[in-house]
């Protein structure tokens, strides 16, 4: 069987009322976390570079072009090497 890809989402913060670690209008990207979409919660690789659970109200998904997701993707593995 073969492995599934999954796909890269990725989220505009819009809000980040007590969490000094968000910026409003940067591009994140999402975390799989199936339990915490359950609760509404998003798992976010924020500004102190470690993932946290963030209310999903804070983003709105976005689209982005496969170029951008591809910058993004080397961006998150350079700042977790």
């Amino acid at each position: 069987m073969k492995p599934q890809k999954t796909t890269r989402k990725f989220v505009i913060c819009i809000r980040n009322e007590g969490s000094d670690d968000l910026v409003r209008g940067k591009v994140y990207s999402v975390l799989p976390d199936a339990s915490a979409a359950r609760s509404d919660y998003l798992r976010i690789v924020d500004e102190s570079g470690e993932d946290y659970l963030y209310p999903a109200k804070f983003f709105v998904p976005i689209t982005l072009p496969i170029a951008a997701k591809r910058a993004l993707g080397a961006t998150a593995r350079l700042a977790t090497a």
